[in-house]
């Protein structure tokens, strides 16, 4: 604890002497559906808290709804005198903020490694499954790609407008996965791509994908799935911050158009033993399949965690490349879980069926869980695509009949945390109810 509070301090005091004119840090953290919660230090105060001085937040910030309500959760919230609970510094992560108007810094915190970690905490739920995988001699090793819409600035009486094409307002004259496309909005991707390494993101391929205005933007791989995650959720803070700064609106909205694709969050894992030996392809690959059944076995439960609100259930099916059933295949993208071309040592799964918009902690810990579940069942999977394009099983297309798949499901409970399965299947529940508190203009049409 010694050395790391060393290590904190000199990182606090380097970020001091390099950004002089920066007075305050957002600590932040994710909450249970994705969004960034937390307090604005002094740089003076964050010195104190590097060197050892108590950080606490609420608990309950972790269970905030989608509009920052809070739910009854059973004794959480209301019953338990809203407690505060011990948060740390996560080292390598204090970083400047370039797209405000003022100079800032941020960093992130977590209650992850304290005394008492939040067992529902996104991070926490993450560091929990690594940890017992590293203690079974599992080394994963992640990569993130993250589809977005870029929309002009102002909404349209609520609704998203296409963002303007330098060459035309015509969103049909946007070239769909043409490389004058990247072209036409580079000043503000090249803004988007450098903030991010400033943020210490590594950056790889951009790519204009099918929709008006969508793009996709890929991430190295990392042997820190922690990082890994760390480096989605701050992309999609930066990215929004860097937008508004263009006169853009940035949104990782899962389906913000019926008529074309939505966006998903496409995550790349690969498992490695302490040699470095690719787990998945030994043995003639049968490793790999034991995974994947692993993982279609478990996903008809984690939908809450793929899919986290009601408009990312409208991205599944119907569109391109957006599965309706569970299923895997090699180099096919119309399954959820694809084996990309690959030689035996960088053998992989690509998990495809996440929304963009989904807690990127959580994703990554139920995609690991299916692929431990399923080495140590050892299954025979079902027929890829490959060899049967009707393959597949059933999962829940709508939150309620998800939450109920996912509440009782022994695996998860084990695996992820029974309090957290619990806390967050209630989140996800509450969310949804809430959602349906509002008479649409198309109800009255209909049946006024």
């Amino acid at each position: 604890m010694k050395s790391q509070a060393c290590t904190l301090l000199a990182e606090v005091r380097t970020f001091r002497q390099n950004h002089p004119d920066v007075r305050y840090v957002d600590l932040i953290a994710l909450d249970i559906p994705g969004h960034f919660y937390g307090k604005r230090y002094p740089i003076e105060m964050l010195e104190k808290v590097a060197a050892g001085s108590p950080l606490k937040l609420p608990q309950n910030a972790v269970l905030l709804g989608v509009q920052g309500g809070l739910f009854k959760i059973g004794d959480y919230c209301f019953n338990d005198g809203d407690p505060d609970a011990n948060r740390r510094l996560v080292p390598g992560t204090l970083k400047p903020v370039s797209w405000e108007s003022q100079p800032l810094g941020q960093m992130l915190i977590t209650s992850d490694g304290t005394e008492a970690p939040i067992e529902f905490e996104p991070r926490e739920v993450l560091a929990k499954v690594l940890e017992r995988l590293q203690h079974k001699g599992i080394h994963p090793v992640g990569a993130f790609e993250l589809e977005f819409y870029l929309f002009d600035k102002k909404l349209d009486n609520g609704l998203p407008q296409f963002a303007r094409d330098p060459l035309s307002d015509d969103p049909d004259d946007q070239p769909n996965l043409h490389i004058e496309r990247l072209s036409r909005f580079s000043e503000v991707l090249d803004d988007m791509a450098q903030t991010a390494k400033d943020q210490g993101i590594d950056i790889t391929v951009i790519t204009a994908e099918i929709g008006p205005g969508q793009f996709e933007i890929n991430f190295g791989h990392l042997n820190d799935g922690l990082r890994a995650a760390d480096w989605a959720a701050l992309f999609c803070r930066s990215t929004r911050g860097v937008a508004l700064k263009h006169g853009y609106r940035a949104s990782f909205m899962a389906k913000p158009y019926l008529q074309y694709p939505g966006s998903g969050m496409h995550v790349h894992v690969s498992l490695y033993d302490g040699a470095g030996n690719n787990l998945l392809a030994a043995h003639q690959q049968q490793p790999l399949r034991h995974a994947v059944a692993g993982c279609l076995e478990l996903l008809p439960h984690c939908m809450p965690i793929f899919s986290p609100n009601h408009n990312a259930f409208r991205r599944l099916g119907g569109t391109v490349n957006a599965a309706t059933r569970a299923s895997w295949g090699f180099e096919d993208r119309d399954a959820c879980v694809r084996i990309p071309e690959s030689d035996p040592r960088n053998l992989r799964i690509e998990h495809r069926l996440a929304s963009a918009d989904a807690n990127p902690y959580l994703v990554l810990a139920a995609i690991l869980v299916g692929l431990e579940h399923g080495l140590e069942a050892k299954r025979e999977p079902i027929a890829p695509l490959n060899e049967d394009r009707s393959s597949g099983t059933d999962f829940p297309l709508d939150m309620l009949d998800a939450v109920r798949a996912m509440q009782h499901q022994a695996v998860l409970r084990d695996k992820l945390g029974a309090e957290f399965v619990d806390v967050y299947c209630e989140n996800k529940r509450q969310d949804h109810l809430a959602f349906q508190q509002e008479i649409n203009a198309r109800e009255y049409r209909w049946f006024l």
